[in-house]
């Protein structure tokens, strides 16, 4: 698993920054020539880490062909291939990603209707515009040769490119998956996108901006990050002596069909669902420890979602509920898979997450001991659902970075 988050690059920092409640969260000041921007919260990465991922991308002879996004991306990815003992990838390997949508205007400053020399932009800026653009520089890095997959569809991106990759294995269609996932919306284009959409949470204190499921949540916090994840079957990963972090057991995805940008206020597809993931798994409500909500900090979102919860879990004996975003904001197309690893990563440094109410100020996930992590996950994020369970197996320590032989790596 790899990972690039506003609450850390590996296991030890993002448990450390939960633990003593750190988050990234800042407002924007001074924005040129949008003063309109001022005050509105967001949360980037303020430290991408100093391994040997991020060294190699950040002075790669591409690099400038990578969106903020797609860099974020690509270093989860190469990331996660390090960490489960891989060298390269196998030539038949999957990837299964987002499409992040760059928002970068400004970057673009030769774009029309700006004057002649259009030699201002780079040979092949479109690269930076292009959805499978990580993709494709994973698969030319690791030298992966089997499909590549990217899925655009919006905060469930991240979810469903980790659920079809799932459906790959399971299907017998490919032995390993690369999923993958990064975005950045706090660019100015994407900020005024919002801030026309009128989504944005503003007027808040930063550290108390992104408010899902509380009374008083005024909308999202945008954020930036990315995850990745090796998939394979069970027997193959034990072969090689591979650490298993978890087991996907089922998989949904719905569309609901409604506004262009809002839910259908009484979740039917998104609930659909939820009640397919458990079929495939042959769960029941009853079986779920923990649900990871969407839990975006908007009106129309989080009524949705909670009805959507009180009508699959019944009872005042439910499953733990929290949102992650009170943590890193809004990670737009890679939310899911971030909020998958943060998860991961909860379960495997033993730290007990609070449910999610709607009188709740502070952050929806509080860092406390717990004797063990707990046995079934769900994520539901819009109109994708994937359960997990925890997994345990051998430890193999992964190879050096220097084993990396393609294009420089």
């Amino acid at each position: 698993m790899g990972i690039v988050s506003s609450l850390g690059s590996d296991r030890k920092s993002v448990a450390e920054s939960l633990r003593k409640n750190r988050t990234a969260f800042r407002s924007v000041k001074n924005s040129a020539g949008r003063p309109d921007f001022d005050g509105l919260a967001i949360c980037p990465v303020p430290d991408m880490g100093d391994d040997a991922p991020f060294a190699f991308l950040s002075s790669w002879r591409h690099r400038r062909y990578l969106s903020r996004g797609a860099f974020l991306d690509v270093l989860a990815g190469l990331r996660a291939v390090l960490s489960a003992g891989f060298e390269g990838l196998p030539e038949d390997c999957v990837l299964s990603g987002t499409a992040a949508p760059s928002l970068d205007f400004e970057r673009e400053s030769g774009l029309p209707p700006a004057p002649p020399p259009e030699d201002r932009l780079d040979a092949l800026w479109l690269l930076r515009w292009l959805p499978n653009t990580a993709t494709t520089v994973l698969a030319s890095l690791l030298g992966a040769r089997g499909a590549g997959l990217t899925y655009g569809s919006a905060c469930a991106s991240g979810l469903i490119a980790l659920g079809e990759g799932f459906l790959q294995i399971r299907h017998g269609l490919a032995g390993t998956v690369l999923v993958h996932a990064g975005d950045s919306r706090l660019s100015s284009g994407a900020l005024l996108g919002y801030a026309k959409a009128h989504t944005l949470s503003h007027h808040l204190p930063p550290d108390a901006s992104s408010l899902p499921f509380d009374r008083d949540r005024r909308g999202f916090v945008p954020g930036e990050g990315g995850a990745a994840f090796i998939l394979e079957e069970r027997s193959a990963a034990q072969k090689r002596g591979a650490r298993i972090l978890a087991e996907i057991t089922g998989y949904a995805a719905t569309l609901d069909g409604g506004a262009l940008t809002a839910p259908d206020p009484k979740g039917i597809q998104a609930e659909k669902a939820v009640r397919r993931a458990l079929a495939m798994a042959d769960l029941t409500p009853g079986d779920i420890d923990f649900v990871s909500a969407h839990g975006t900090g908007t009106g129309l979102n989080d009524a949705m979602e909670a009805g959507l919860l009180a009508r699959v879990f019944p009872g005042k004996d439910g499953p733990a509920v929290t949102a992650f975003k009170s943590w890193t904001g809004h990670l737009a197309s890679a939310c899911g898979a971030v909020e998958t690893a943060l998860a991961i990563i909860c379960a495997q440094e033993r730290i007990r997450l609070r449910s999610a109410d709607s009188d709740i100020r502070s952050r929806t996930a509080c860092a406390s001991s717990c004797r063990e992590p707990p046995r079934l996950r769900m994520f539901s994020n819009r109109e994708a659902a994937v359960l997990w369970k925890i997994s345990a197996s051998a430890v193999r320590t992964p190879p050096s970075a220097s084993g990396w032989k393609r294009d420089g790596i």
